[in-house]
């Protein structure tokens, strides 16, 4: 890449790296003023993918960075959904656990709607609960799914101007396509959200001042598609380290891009601890202040 082609570039690494340095400063501050109480975050994984064992290793990695304390709840292919709500609502009984993350996907024939719904919106650190979601959507104050976050924060250190913009959406998960659609809204930008069914998408994508592309599909959003001068965003991930847009030849029309890996991926993991620290100052009577936390009156 030359010069030009790197300043088109959105670092995320950089991005999260201040975050999580936020956090950090915050989990002494909640210390200090708890007596040594800090965030806990506790993660529940069910069966053995190994993508998902990594993503858990990665989120306890920069737990303990921040000072935080790590919980890990590893449950055996097989569980049952009574087994898994169990667990999740000791969890959330406890008064030392702060925050609850249920690693997705999570292996079918499992209830994952029931098990989301077990976890305390107080403690819905990953933004998934039915409560968190309809708060988003209302744009009252929540905390949020992570990488919709991530995605918004990236998109404001960069001054994107979302205020009457046309934005495209490709992928309409529950925890990514639909919230990213509702934040943006929010923001005041005019939204389609589309996925993988959606007819004459080249032509939907080619008319977006913001491209957000969580289809799943490597390489799918190709540069052709791309409006001269928009701001792509590449939230896939599939093997190979490769996103769902086709970087080289969408970094020749956007005016900005992520990479994959190193734009959203660190993002996720950075609001995931900053929305842990924040619930747990919430929960233990703390006031982070206006730099503090996830700054929840933002998220919406």
């Amino acid at each position: 890449m030359n010069s030009v082609d790197e300043a088109k570039l959105i670092d995320g690494r950089s991005i999260a790296t201040a975050i999580l340095a936020r956090a950090a400063a915050n989990v002494q501050r909640i210390s200090t003023e708890t007596g040594g109480q800090v965030p806990a975050l506790a993660t529940v994984i069910v069966g053995d993918d190994p993508a998902s064992h990594t993503y858990v290793r990665m989120k306890r990695k920069r737990c303990e960075e921040a000072g935080m304390l790590s919980i890990r709840v590893e449950l055996p292919q097989g569980t049952t959904t009574p087994q898994l709500l169990d667990a999740i609502h000791k969890l959330a009984a406890s008064q030392t656990v702060h925050g609850i993350l249920l690693q997705h996907p999570v292996p079918a024939p499992i209830d994952r709607r029931a098990a989301f719904e077990a976890i305390p919106i107080e403690k819905d650190v990953d933004g998934v609960t039915s409560a968190a979601l309809g708060r988003l959507l209302l744009g009252m104050p929540s905390l949020a799914p992570c990488t919709p976050r991530g995605i918004m924060m990236l998109l404001e250190e960069h001054d994107v101007d979302l205020d009457g913009a046309e934005a495209t959406v490709i992928g309409r998960s529950p925890i990514l396509g639909r919230p990213m659609a509702s934040m943006l809204i929010n923001k005041h930008a005019t939204v389609t959200l589309c996925h993988s069914r959606t007819r004459s998408l080249s032509n939907l994508v080619r008319r977006a001042d913001v491209v957000i592309a969580a289809v799943g599909k490597p390489r799918y959003v190709k540069g052709t598609w791309i409006k001269p001068g928009a701001v792509v965003i590449d939230a896939g991930y599939n093997p190979g380290n490769i996103g769902d847009v086709d970087f080289d030849s969408a970094i020749k029309r956007a005016s900005l891009i992520t990479p994959v890996p190193g734009g959203v991926g660190p993002m996720t993991i950075a609001v995931l601890i900053e929305q842990t620290v924040q619930a747990a100052a919430d929960q233990l009577g703390v006031s982070l202040g206006t730099s503090g936390g996830a700054d929840k009156s933002r998220v919406g």
